[in-house]
């Protein structure tokens, strides 16, 4: 029986005994020997701006009102400058992590409260982007100006710095069955949100520091599984779609083939990738595809990022029928959006709130999937 996870501030660790984790059987889910079903929405923002109890309450209860079971948020906040809620912080190449209220401690009451909505995390560990720090900061913080965004994947010091601030945050919650499972980096890409690079990352670049990494993980913590959290670009550059092409150094198949990745992940957002002429259609091929490569590795996937800002419910629709009939594992939505003491919670155009049509089919999506054998 495990301890409540309101205990958690009492210690850097979650205690459980007998805990029940999620594991993978083929394709698909398992939780305690039954299948599990991973569908629900991406939250990032939960552990970030600071809310209260009762307003994480109020989030997490309007993810699972739908049937979701999963959410997705960010475990990390990279700083240079402390203020807010962060979990690391850098002077010049000395980084040091905030195990405080407003750092860890934080993150702690998110898994409470996500425990108490019967809801899994899957935690993303760093971004590729520059929002709330991310990987730029690791290298210009050790590397300066002499550094580049690839650089993350291949030098030592580097590697090293991220390695001891993963040990530190995924040690902490080694037996907390509430968490699903880790991701090494949001959408890894060869370039950042500055748009340079080396010129030498490729996709093998990347493929091998996600076969380090991973490993790494599974090496401090045989409970929990790992994915990498990337886009699902694939690696064929004669391609005439830029999805499809390789270049940003993403190989899908070969990232799902190492051994100690347990899912793949994949995202959708046809228009910023060039696909506006026919959104869903795209769309549903890119899932067509992604569930060929899921049965083919025989390993689950999930599309755990997707939006439009064309017509939400009819897209949403075509690419949910197309999901379900596929056989893809699952799906978590960009984003959830919620109405708490403080206002809406962020929207970048693709939040959906309890208050939207697409709310109610993201309710009879969660149920179709559940449903299936």
């Amino acid at each position: 029986m495990k301890f409540s996870a309101s205990l958690v501030a009492l210690s850097l660790a979650f205690v459980t005994t007998n805990a029940q984790f999620v594991e993978t059987s083929g394709t698909g889910f398992t939780l305690d020997g039954q299948k599990f079903t991973v569908v629900g929405a991406n939250s990032y923002w939960i552990g970030l701006n600071g809310l209260s109890a009762d307003d994480m309450d109020k989030a997490f209860s309007d993810i699972a009102a739908t049937g979701a079971t999963t959410v997705r948020t960010w475990g990390f906040h990279e700083v240079t400058s402390p203020s807010g809620i962060y979990y690391q912080s850098w002077s010049g190449s000395t980084p040091t992590i905030n195990t405080g209220s407003t750092g860890l401690q934080n993150f702690d009451n998110v898994v409470s409260r996500a425990e108490q909505h019967g809801l899994k995390l899957i935690v993303a560990l760093t971004n590729n982007w520059a929002d709330y720090g991310g990987m730029d900061v690791n290298v210009n913080q050790i590397l300066g100006s002499s550094g580049f965004h690839d650089n993350f994947y291949t030098n030592e010091e580097v590697k090293t710095a991220f390695k001891n601030y993963v040990r530190t945050f995924v040690t902490r919650y080694l037996n907390e069955p509430t968490i699903l499972g880790w991701e090494l980096v949001n959408e890894p890409r060869c370039t950042g949100s500055s748009g340079a690079n080396s010129g030498t990352c490729t996709t093998k670049t990347i493929t091998n520091w996600v076969s380090e990494m991973s490993a790494f993980i599974k090496s401090i913590d045989s409970n929990h599984l790992v994915g990498l959290g990337d886009e699902g670009f694939f690696n064929d550059p004669g391609n005439a779609l830029y999805p499809y092409q390789g270049g940003e150094g993403v190989d899908f198949d070969a990232n799902l083939a190492i051994s100690t990745i347990d899912f793949g992940t994949f995202h959708l957002y046809p228009e910023p990738w060039g696909q506006s002429n026919d959104p869903i259609g795209f769309g549903n091929q890119w899932i067509t595809d992604h569930a060929t490569s899921m049965k083919t590795f025989n390993k689950p996937v999930i599309m755990e990022e997707f939006g439009t800002t064309g017509d939400k419910e009819t897209t949403y629709t075509s690419w949910y029928s197309t999901i379900e009939s596929s056989g893809l594992t699952g799906d978590l939505i960009w984003q959830a959006g919620s109405s708490l003491s403080s206002g809406l919670t962020p929207n970048d155009g693709y939040a959906i709130y309890t208050t939207d049509q697409v709310y109610q089919l993201e309710a009879s999506h969660a149920a179709a999937l559940k449903a299936r054998a």
